[in-house]
């Protein structure tokens, strides 16, 4: 799919997995304002511009630059521990540290974590208020990737943050994909990040840069995140490349977010439309049904490398991309994938997603 995915002519998103290390360093060369600046060492220099203006962008005191969310988080979890004493986050089950981080929030940090519900939504406020046990960080995933990329209401977010501060608790936003979350909400950044203590971003996703995150909220706690991302082997000599393509990305990407939403709602409800007009799919689910941000998820009742196959088909023998890789879930026959929209996705209409359903379903 990455070498039918490179060809193609049409298609709603790039893939991450496209990009050549030609490529890569070809935009990274046109990425510098500045040719003779000096090279970063150890955290200066360009990475200390992109923490200012992350800062800026979210309203918090100050942000520190990491090299992968994971560590960012982590960091910021077990500083909030310490803080509060009390070692317990209540996060979902579906969250990123649960699913892929290998347990390291009790392995590496020694935290526990409590689930305020299994289902595959967000929790309730009153799910975290009737938590039967104390725990010093609300930890909530914006969006909820895993479970379709879904976020509460502003009103239902806000009153998630007062149950977790009755609670004499702390509140963390993984806020990987938070960027894409004003439309949604209709709230800026700053008034989004102001509901926390603490908020991670990611650079690679949304943005579409290099690598890296940063994590945002006080200046003390950002300083303090920083000492333990030395101990954690986060202070990496030159960083300059994951820092110019992040800021690149705050300039080019973070304005284009909400038309990219606004397209992906469109393609979702001709998705709907054009699967349910399909003689040959019985039963479909396009989740949300209005998607919360330019991400959502596709269900059908097949298997799923027949229909990463027929994917794979139609990029090769039409040049469009519709789908690519699917994912079994739940019962055997049933299959999952995620769509995204971004900019080559722009031009695409609805006529243009009726046809690329018709000639996909033709190759199943």
């Amino acid at each position: 799919m990455v070498v039918a995915g490179r060809g193609a002519r049409r298609k709603l998103s790039d893939s991450l997995r496209e990009a050549t290390v030609g490529e890569l360093l070809a935009e990274l060369g046109g990425l510098a304002p500045d040719s003779d600046e000096p090279g970063d060492i150890y955290g200066n220099g360009v990475v200390e511009r992109l923490e200012r203006r992350v800062a800026e962008v979210l309203g918090t005191e100050d942000a520190a630059f990491f090299p992968t969310g994971t560590m960012a988080q982590q960091i910021a979890l077990r500083c909030w521990a310490a803080r509060t004493g009390n070692p317990v986050v209540a996060l979902h089950p579906m969250s990123h540290p649960e699913r892929w981080e290998g347990g390291a929030l009790s392995v590496v940090s020694g935290l526990r974590t409590v689930h305020p519900t299994g289902e595959p939504r967000q929790p309730t406020a009153s799910e975290v208020a009737e938590l039967p046990e104390p725990f010093g960080t609300l930890m909530l995933e914006l969006p909820l990737r895993d479970a379709g990329f879904l976020l509460p209401t502003w009103e239902e977010l806000s009153a998630l943050v007062d149950a977790a501060r009755d609670r004499d608790a702390v509140v963390h936003f993984d806020g990987a994909r938070l960027w894409e979350s004003t439309v949604h909400f209709g709230r800026s950044l700053p008034e989004i990040a102001a509901l926390a203590d603490s908020v991670y971003v990611s650079f690679y996703k949304s943005l579409g840069g290099l690598s890296g995150a940063a994590l945002a909220g006080s200046a003390s706690l950002v300083a303090e995140s920083k000492v333990w991302r030395h101990r954690y082997g986060g202070q990496v000599f030159r960083q300059f490349p994951a820092a110019l393509s992040a800021l690149a990305g705050l300039e080019r990407e973070l304005p284009a977010l909400p038309s990219y939403v606004a397209k992906a709602r469109t393609v979702a409800s001709a998705l709907s439309s054009a699967l349910a007009a399909a003689p040959e799919v019985p039963w479909f689910r396009v989740h949300p049904e209005v998607p919360h941000t330019h991400q959502f998820q596709v269900w059908l009742p097949y298997d799923a490398d027949r229909l990463t196959e027929a994917g794979l088909r139609l990029a090769e023998e039409t040049g469009t991309i519709l789908f690519r890789r699917w994912s079994p879930d739940g019962p055997p026959g049933l299959a999952v994938t995620e769509i995204e929209v971004t900019r080559p996705g722009l031009t695409w209409t609805e006529s243009d997603v009726a046809t690329a359903v018709a000639d996909f379903m033709s190759r199943l």
